[in-house]
């Protein structure tokens, strides 16, 4: 799976909160959570992000409460991968429930700015700086949570896992 896009800096410890507001936990309509993403770090990105955007990270992003929202919201904003030097744990379970894929890697997080364009390999753990050609890397995924991420997260691939019998 290769991923392609544009960045999104933010730095440490960005919490739950800060990717999906509380006044916003009234729905769990990706659509609605997307309108309000990340709005409280940044007033700009709900209207500016496309479809296809990645968003990097310092350390402990998704730290806070343990509401899955806070992907959703961001899966529903169009990000197609997250980019961090650390993970919150149950952030990272959740992002990995709903399929979307994160990736911890130290040296791409402090040296990815704003607006580059990268290409991630998901497969490979791979991260590519379109411009410089620079190469990153993050443990890949084991092949049990590609299929996860594939099948778009945990209640379809078990779906999908259940048709086939």
């Amino acid at each position: 799976m290769i991923i392609k896009g544009k960045i999104w800096r933010f730095g440490d410890d960005i919490d739950t909160d800060a990717i999906i507001p509380a006044r916003c936990l009234h729905t769990s309509d990706m659509a609605e959570l997307a309108r309000h993403v990340m709005e409280d770090a940044d007033p700009s990105f709900p209207g500016k992000v496309k479809a296809g955007d990645i968003i990097v990270a310092g350390k402990n992003f998704g730290c806070g409460s343990s509401r899955e929202h806070a992907p959703l919201a961001l899966k529903g904003a169009g990000i197609a991968c997250i980019i961090a030097d650390s993970f919150a744990r149950i952030f990272y379970r959740n992002a990995i429930n709903i399929g979307l894929p994160i990736l911890e890697s130290p040296q791409a997080a402090r040296a990815l700015e704003k607006k580059q364009e990268v290409e991630v390999n998901l497969q490979e753990g791979t991260i590519k700086d379109l411009k410089s050609g620079r190469v990153f890397q993050a443990a890949p995924f084991p092949p049990s949570m590609q299929d996860i991420i594939k099948a778009g997260g945990l209640v379809n691939y078990v779906r999908k896992r259940v048709k086939q019998g």
